[in-house]
């Protein structure tokens, strides 16, 4: 039910009451003394005004089964009370907000979670047209980080820089900065009064800018090439169409938001379980662990996304596991780049990681199939935990590159530091004794298979410095190193040791 709530936004809805964790599938309107939903739904509570007849609603739909029931602000605090001894959440409407809009609203999110993507846009588009034909003008719709949704299909009294916008599907850079030089952003983010641009660079047109709020929260605008100024009544009529358009925006948001929390469960349980999995059609894929520097998976997740959408990855198959974020990414034949591939994935961390070096992505191992993704998913958790460590380099790490990493830390981890025998007991005492370095002395000796030159210049010790270490060492505890077992043997126990957690 958050997470519900949270894709139709804040400017219109708040969780009072999350009530029991419950799948939404429907929505109806609460009747008087009539049975007040059914599993699944959400009850609006559109003609309850008092205290009593909330209170009435939420205990009938609590007998019911209900999901949750959505009541007008404000709320009485006996209500409140109430709801959080029920079982149906309890979601508190915004006072303004019309029951015909949210019934609109939540029924299209619903709809488009539980179906394939629908043509939301178009609507975008015609409303785009019809702004421009109140305006007699070029128009664009653009949500509030400039990204263009929708464009009219009037060209007359254009410039280059509607030209761009349109086809790089987002404002210029240097038209931004005459933007924000102007003011323009910071007037939108505050008020719902119409914006007059002056001309910019390259050409720009003056523009008259229509603030789409909802609830105080600002949404987006409604741009118009004003190379003349637009009479105060078509102004006004542009006005009353952003309340429209504001809808619009609302749905879409929370067709989007629903639509990735739908696809995200999906591919956890096929994460977790093998089940069928929203991947792209053609196998083989790689699950791969996406990491940085921040423990906040929330944090996380809003970096890798922003990522994904900035090289173009509008549909990113992500999700979250035991605190750990994984994407799903195809392997291609050739050496295509498509979004969602791994040539992509290394081409996009490549960039980014000049201004984040401490993001790393850990792909597991092929995936031919749902049921190894779960395989694939746990080798990513594998390398995950080697980077986030420092036992690996951060970057894009590859099972198949460091798949001894993988083995040693497996085999570490089922050794452990209690130790059986041999003479690690003795050096190991000796060392927290007296200070000493003979297991670090020894792992390095090993390392370089008896180098002495190569182990002193491990060590940072002089060559002599090392023979004596050597000789005391031997003094302490015998030291067998013919056997190949024994050797093995002991570098495990000491990476266990030495890298004790």
């Amino acid at each position: 039910m958050t997470d519900f709530v949270d894709s139709l936004g804040p400017g219109l809805f708040r969780l009072v009451a999350a009530g029991r964790d419950a799948q939404v599938h429907d929505v109806v309107l609460a009747v008087p003394d009539e049975a007040a939903g059914r599993p699944g739904e959400i009850v609006l509570g559109a003609g309850v005004t008092t205290a009593p007849e909330a209170l009435a609603l939420l205990g009938r739909a609590d007998a019911a089964d209900a999901s949750g029931v959505v009541l007008k602000a404000p709320l009485a605090p006996e209500v409140v009370a109430a709801a959080r001894r029920l079982r149906p959440a309890l979601i508190e409407l915004q006072p303004e907000t019309s029951w015909t809009h949210v019934i609109w609203l939540v029924r299209a999110a619903i709809d488009h979670a539980h179906a394939p993507p629908g043509e939301s846009g178009d609507d975008l588009f015609a409303l785009a047209d019809a702004a421009a034909e109140i305006a007699d003008a070029p128009v664009t719709l653009e949500d509030a980080r400039s990204r263009v949704l929708a464009y009219s299909g009037l060209q007359d009294s254009t410039d280059p820089a509607r030209v761009s916008t349109i086809v790089g599907r987002r404002v210029p850079p240097q038209v931004i900065a005459h933007l924000r030089a102007c003011g323009v952003f910071r007037r939108l983010a505050r008020t719902s009064d119409p914006v007059l641009v002056p001309a910019g660079p390259d050409g720009m047109l003056p523009r008259l800018v229509i603030p789409v709020r909802a609830g105080g929260e600002w949404l987006g605008s409604i741009w118009i090439v004003a190379k003349t100024p637009i009479p105060p009544d078509r102004v006004q009529r542009l006005t009353d169409l952003a309340s429209v358009v504001a809808l619009h925006l609302l749905r879409l948001r929370a067709e989007t938001g629903v639509a990735r929390r739908a696809s995200a469960d999906q591919l956890r349980a096929a994460l977790r379980d093998g089940t069928t999995a929203p991947v792209p059609a053609r196998p083989p894929w790689r699950v791969v662990a996406l990491g940085g520097d921040t423990g906040d998976l929330r944090r996380r997740l809003d970096l890798w996304e922003a990522i994904t959408h900035r090289f173009g990855w509008h549909r990113p198959l992500l999700t979250d596991l035991d605190d750990t974020l994984y994407a799903v990414l195809t392997v291609p034949d050739g050496p295509g780049r498509d979004a969602g591939s791994m040539p992509w994935l290394e081409h996009a961390l490549s960039r980014v990681r000049s201004h984040d070096p401490a993001l790393y992505a850990a792909a597991g191992g092929l995936a031919r199939t749902p049921a190894d993704l779960p395989r694939s998913r746990s080798e990513a958790a594998e390398l995950a935990a080697l980077a986030a460590s420092g036992r690996l380099s951060p970057g894009l790490l590859l099972l198949d590159d460091v798949w001894d990493a993988v083995t040693v830390e497996r085999a570490r981890k089922t050794t452990g530091t209690s130790l059986l025998s041999g003479p690690l007991p003795d050096l190991k005492a000796h060392d927290e004794k007296h200070g000493t370095a003979f297991l670090p002395t020894l792992a390095a000796w090993l390392d370089h298979y008896g180098d002495t030159k190569g182990t002193a210049q491990a060590l940072d010790v002089h060559p002599n410095t090392l023979r004596h270490r050597l000789k005391r060492m031997a003094e302490v505890t015998p030291l067998e190193l013919s056997s190949s077992q024994i050797r093995l043997a002991l570098r495990l126990q000491l990476d266990a040791l030495l890298n004790a957690d």
